[in-house]
Formats: structure tokens, sequence, C-alpha cells
């Protein structure tokens, strides 16, 4: 063990050999650690060196700052092992580290949760994600009792989680930002309003096929705490209904991102509050909502065209982010009609039908093919342009080569490239 830990280390220094020490910002400069580097290669040859660094007596000693930069070119899987090469490199990776995911541990994930979270402490992202449930209870309060300025958690497929995991990062981790737990279908929807009253500052909020957790009192909560939310997944939710929408379009008004996906509970009254009450929507799902109909498309398109005329000044005055929505999935809302879709085509130009930059997203809808984006059609109108164009050239050359069967034309003429050239040109002209 201790020989493999010490390959270990030196597998570093070869890292730093191909490395840039110029990205490794504050603390010792590149000369400082280049000096650093030459001790190190000089004392393992048994040589002493005098000046800056002439103290480093070995591979223990690299700066911190050097330690986390080559760090950061390894997996996670080395970085564990790199914190046990010595207390040294221990200690600097528990006060610098501040991502680590442990979704490659295929067994025994809930055991080292719980044996290196306690030294990792300044954690601000960690991703816990399972092929298999393997996350227990015990790990997530781990979590909760070690690293207070958690910023993102991924704990997707952890079935079997309980409640006791959002009541302890309720009050662990309050800082949370963006909180992934697609699939765990165990937690409930009041602990998980019970969550959102102690970690308000959460933006992006993974609930995918939470069937139990999100509903609409759930999400009256996530509107009355989360008012900075910018991104909620929802898909297949289907106890979700146009009241619990309704409040997040009223309490969360910089919604950016909204998958409906599967919610068959909601109606045009959903979209028709997301269209009035959320200007910065720039993608909403709602695959497989059969209750939709033209009523929320058009409702969609005079957002669009409230938004022109001032009613959203906020937005117009923020000249670097792009306006409307950019992605559209009605797969599947067979409802709906051309007129209507086309319509929202129209006033949203991010949406695209196009094969190349497919945004609007249509499949099933057998009655919709007839719906394009403007660049299919300037893309049609080109083509159609340029079978003109081919056409016409066609019937003048022919016409000329009548003409050189019924006069003096010479073959030469009729080669002649400038000859040619002014045949295209009255063509075109």
């Amino acid at each position: 063990m201790r020989r493999w830990l010490d390959e270990v280390a030196q597998l570093c220094y070869f890292i730093y050999l191909w490395s840039s020490v110029d990205m490794i910002s504050g603390g010792l400069g590149s000369g400082d650690l280049e000096a650093w580097f030459q001790n190190l290669m000089l004392s393992a040859g048994g040589e002493k060196s005098e000046g800056k660094g002439a103290a480093m007596a070995g591979w223990k000693d690299l700066p911190m700052e050097l330690l986390l930069r080559i760090i950061s070119l390894l997996d996670d899987r080395m970085v564990i092992v790199a914190s046990a090469v010595c207390t040294g490199w221990r200690d600097s990776l528990c006060l610098g580290l501040t991502n680590l995911s442990l979704s490659w541990c295929k067994n025994n994930m809930n055991s080292l949760v719980q044996s290196l979270v306690p030294k990792f402490t300044k954690l601000q992202v960690l991703t816990l994600r399972q092929d298999r449930p393997q996350l227990e209870d015990i790990a997530v309060e781990t979590v909760a009792n070690y690293c207070h300025d958690l910023r993102d958690l991924d704990l997707s497929k952890s079935f079997r989680l309980t409640d006791r995991s959002l009541h302890a990062l309720a009050h662990g981790c309050p800082r949370l930002t963006k909180l992934n737990i697609s699939g765990c279908s165990a937690f409930s929807d009041s602990a998980l309003a019970y969550l959102t009253d102690y970690c308000r500052n959460l933006k992006n909020l993974n609930l995918c096929g939470c069937v139990r957790a999100a509903t609409d009192s759930a999400l009256q909560a996530i509107a009355y705490n989360c008012g900075q939310l910018q991104t909620l997944i929802l898909g297949w939710c289907e106890g979700v209904s146009d009241n619990g929408v309704t409040s997040l379009a009223v309490g969360c008004p910089d919604l950016r991102a909204l998958d409906l996906c599967g919610c068959v509970l909601i109606t045009d009254e959903s979209v028709i509050a997301l269209a009035n009450g959320c200007p910065r929507l720039r993608s909403l799902g709602l695959y497989y909502c059969k209750n939709i109909t033209d009523r929320a498309m058009y409702s969609l398109a005079n957002s669009r065209v409230k938004s022109k005329h001032g009613l959203w000044g906020s937005m117009q005055n923020n000249s670097d982010e792009k306006e409307g929505l950019m992605n559209l999935n009605i797969s599947q809302c067979t409802a709906l009609t051309p007129p209507a879709v086309q319509a929202v085509c129209d006033s949203f130009p991010a949406l695209h039908t196009c094969p190349e930059r497919h945004s609007l997203i249509i499949s099933g809808c057998l009655n919709l093919t007839s719906v394009h984006c403007a660049c299919a059609v300037q893309a049609q109108r080109v083509s159609f342009s340029a079978d003109c164009l081919v056409g016409s050239l066609i019937l003048t050359l022919a016409n000329f080569c009548d003409s050189y069967f019924e006069s003096d034309i010479s073959i030469s003429t009729l080669l002649d490239p400038i000859w040619i050239l002014s045949m295209v040109w009255s063509c075109i002209f």
C-alpha cells in the first residue's frame, strides 16, 4: 500500500511536467513553483540546491497551490488516493477541494461517503448519482453535518432515502442553490416543503419522477420560499395540476426553464399563467400534456407581443440576454392546430423546426407537419430561386443552341467563356 501511494506521488510530478502552472491564481507565482520543482528534482537525485525553495526536502513539501493544481487534473478516484499519501496532502486537500463526484462507485457508496465527507468539509459540489440504489439516510446526514457550505448536490436515483435526508439537508446545508433528487420516490411533499423553508436560495431543482413529493402543496411552498428559482424539472409528476403551476408563475417570476412533461392534469390555465408571469421563460416542456389547446399557444404568442411593447422593460434593458422561448416541446399534444403553433413559431425566432437546430419539438403530432420556422421558409425560398435560375439558364442555352443551327454563330463563339458569361448575365437580369 505504501509503495502504491508513493507511485501516486510520483505520478503527480510527471503530471506537473506537462501541466501549465501559469493558470494558478494567487499565492506562489509560476517562477516560484518552478524553483520548488527544480529543487525537488535535485533533492531526489541526491544533490543540494541553494536559494529559493532550498528547504524543500521531498514530495511532501509540495506547495498547496501546486498540489491543488495537479489534483485538478486527476479523476476523483485518484484524488481520494492522493489524500492518503501523507497528512500534509490530506490537510491540503481537505482545505482546498470543493468539487467531488462519487458516481463512479458501484458498491459501498454509503460507507465511502461516511468515511470521506468528514475530511472534505469545504465541498461546494457533491455528486452522488447512482446506477443502482446504495445511499441511505445516514450518508446524507453525514453530508449535512459536515458540508455546511454545500451549493450543488446530486442525489438522483437514491431510492432508499426517506424524509430524514431532506430534514437533515434543511438544517445542515441552507446554502444549497442546486438540488437533484430525481427518482427519489420515497420523499413526501411535506418534507420537500420543509426543505424549501430553510433552503431559500434554490435556483435549480430537479424533481423528475418524485411522484409523492411534487404535489400542488409542495409547489406552493416552493413558490412562497424560493423566489429566485430559475429551473424546475417536474417530469412525470402526475399529481401536479394548474393550482401548483399558477402558484409558481406568481412566486417565481425569474423562472427560465420548466419541464412539465407527463403532467397530465395541467390545462391551458397553467401555460397562460406562465406566459403572463414569467417573462424570462426560455424552455418549456409540455410533452404528453394532452389537455393543452390552441388557447395556450396563442397566450404564448401574445406574451411576446406584450414584451415588444415594453410591458417587460427589465428584459429589454438587458441586451446581453436573448429574449423569448428558445425550446418548446409539445410532442403528443394532439389537440393543437397548425395556425396556433405557427403563431408561436413566428413570435419566437429562436424556435426552429429545421433538423440542424431542432428546438420546437412536435413529435407525434402529424397534423403539425406544416409548421415551419423562419429559417426553414427562407431555405425553401432560396431553393426555389435556385431552381428557377437553373431552369431559366437551361432554357436560355437551349434557345441559343437552336440559334446556332439557324444562324452563322461559329462553334468557337459558342464555346467562348466571355460569350457564355454574357448569356448567364442576361439570364439573371
